[in-house]
């Protein structure tokens, strides 16, 4: 069953990639609010949640984190990683720099060794603040599911005008200042097979990969209840072999 975060800040959890990660959620808490509508997302559909479109205020984010992060040291278990997700795209936020700022300025006070990640589908990173915001924090992790556009519209289902050139032009202009990431997985949807495993999606999309050069790669398949029931996932060996061959291009690549 698929189920949205219910507050700002949420966790800590133990994440796959990231550690001990605190979540930070700068989407409405009642509701989804995305520029994609994924078939595997754990949120559901956009249209299972329409709720109020409020974003979480800057000021009420930096409030809750700042205490968070205080008793989590006091406690002795402070974060690894402060981690923004949530209930879709948190770069859609209009004062997703400034909350960017803040939390930096938080971790450094209350514990310096954590590092700021984002996850992101790089939407808006068309935006000069967004991207200024991203090469600010530790870990900008942002999504390419596919090289080919047909495949990203049945798998992302992308609200707007999303190309795949496009956003690899934009993801190549932070100069590998970046982590991208990948969710491979097959199945069915509306009657249409979903697979970009097969040796013609990843040969496309190592292509890519090598053009963006990130500084490092992580892919993964399902984990956690999906909307779309008939998706399936794909076992850790077959992604270990994806990874190998990132990892033939002289770039890190770690499997989740």
């Amino acid at each position: 069953m698929t189920s949205l975060y219910d507050n700002i800040i949420f966790g800590p959890i133990r994440s796959r990639r990231l550690g001990l990660s605190l979540g930070v959620n700068l989407l409405p808490i009642d509701s989804k609010l995305c520029s994609f509508d994924c078939i595997y997302c754990e949120c559901g559909w956009n249209d299972e949640h329409p709720g109020k479109r409020r974003f979480n205020s800057r000021e009420d984010v930096r409030t809750m984190l700042d205490e968070t992060l205080q008793k989590m040291v006091a406690d002795g278990t402070p974060p690894d990683v402060i981690t923004f997700a949530g209930n879709g795209e948190p770069t859609l936020h209009p004062e997703f720099e400034q909350v960017i700022e803040d939390t930096i300025a938080l971790r450094d006070k209350h514990c310096p060794s954590a590092k700021v990640s984002v996850l992101s589908n790089a939407t808006q990173i068309h935006r000069e603040d967004v991207r200024r915001a991203l090469l600010r924090v530790d870990n900008n992790i942002l999504k390419l599911d596919s090289a080919f556009d047909a495949t990203v519209q049945l798998i992302n289902k992308p609200q707007g005008g999303y190309t795949v050139e496009r956003t690899v032009e934009l993801l190549k202009a932070f100069q590998g200042e970046l982590i991208v990431q990948t969710m491979f997985l097959r199945g069915e949807y509306l009657g249409q097979r979903v697979d970009n495993t097969t040796n013609v999606e990843v040969e496309a999309w190592l292509k890519l990969v090598k053009e963006i050069s990130p500084k490092q790669v992580m892919v993964y398949s399902l984990d956690r209840d999906t909307p779309c029931q008939t998706l399936e996932k794909v076992e850790k060996e077959e992604l270990r072999e994806i990874a190998a061959r990132v990892e033939a291009l002289g770039i890190p690549c770690s499997v989740a």
